[in-house]
């Protein structure tokens, strides 16, 4: 899965020329708060995301989709907590999921993401980000409600240095991982499904991701007392002595 993630501490530019809109549609997104070196969806942070309606536009979306039929604020916050990933190969069957799939897809921008490795009863948590040094577009899927737009990341099965790092032992034969989208299918992603060939060809975009364009190092822990909060500091690699990997 996927709930810890850095986004926005690139330069606007980079932004701007990697998913071909303006500098100044990222300006205004940094203007409204400062880059995340790290953040947990179950703080429901908002991440930038360009949408399918309007594809040359970066926004700020709340990480944690509600879906339309949802009655109140109460059921809200508790279906928010639960659709922070949506499951790549289920995104057309749940209920949660079904309408944004077929109508409302998204590009989720970040610049990287955290996994935790398990190794002697102790977790261990790892930055993943590309060689390339540019940003991850994650599948994603986005949402209206009452005035409040929403999103989740879709997941799919782990590559296998993924497997290796999520190696949760309670979803040990079901490590998943972000569904990332390579440079030339971003724009497929967020085309209309007009029929049911259209659905395929876009399940048929969730795939695990090619983890010889992946770099990944560990990092000081994400949650107690040594967490050290959104700051650079947070994404450098920390060397753990006992950690076997």
């Amino acid at each position: 899965m996927c709930y810890d993630i850095s986004t926005l501490t690139f330069k606007a530019k980079k932004y701007a020329s990697y998913y071909g809109v303006s500098t100044n549609s990222i300006d205004e997104i940094t203007r409204k708060g400062p880059p995340i070196y790290h953040t947990s969806g179950f703080s429901h942070p908002d991440l930038p995301v360009i949408i399918n309606t309007e594809p040359h536009q970066v926004k700020l979306f709340q990480w944690g989709l509600i879906p339309k039929w949802v009655k109140d604020a109460s059921s809200a916050t508790k279906m928010s907590n639960n659709t922070l990933n949506a499951r790549g190969e289920t995104i057309f069957e749940k209920n949660s999921f079904r309408s944004s799939a077929k109508n409302k897809r998204c590009l989720i921008i970040a610049d990287g993401f955290y996994e935790h490795h398990h190794f002697n009863g102790h977790a261990y948590p790892f930055y993943i980000s590309l060689k390339n040094g540019e940003p991850l577009s994650f599948a994603g899927l986005w949402e209206e409600w009452q005035g409040l737009y929403t999103c989740s990341i879709v997941t799919t099965a782990a590559n296998p240095i993924m497997a290796k790092i999520h190696n949760n032992p309670k979803a040990i034969e079901n490590q998943r991982m972000p569904a990332i989208l390579p440079k030339g299918l971003e724009r497929a992603w967020l085309q209309s499904v007009n029929d049911p060939l259209d659905q395929k060809h876009i399940e048929e975009l969730i795939q695990p991701f090619d983890e010889s364009q992946m770099q990944w190092h560990t990092v000081q822990k994400l949650r107690g007392k040594n967490y050290l909060g959104n700051i650079p500091e947070t994404r450098g690699q920390f060397i753990y002595e006992e950690l076997v990997f």
